[in-house]
């Protein structure tokens, strides 16, 4: 039976996310994801794609509808 949990983590949302990945046996992680421009993109970061490449688990990305 497939449960859906919301926890809360402090810190770096990337690094965070990724560590509660492992730390709690996640076997999907869910993330929802939103355009914030090209060049705040490039100074920050996206947490959605450090997540995609960097969890220990399957990653599904969820964009905001057009």
């Amino acid at each position: 039976i497939a449960a859906a949990e919301t926890i809360t983590e402090i810190g770096n949302p990337k690094d965070a996310i990724c560590e509660a990945v492992e730390k709690l046996q996640i076997e999907l992680l869910i993330l929802g994801s939103y355009s914030k421009g090209a060049l705040k993109r490039t100074i920050l970061g996206s947490v959605s794609s450090y997540c995609t490449h960097n969890a220990k688990c399957p990653v599904l990305v969820v964009k905001k509808p057009a």
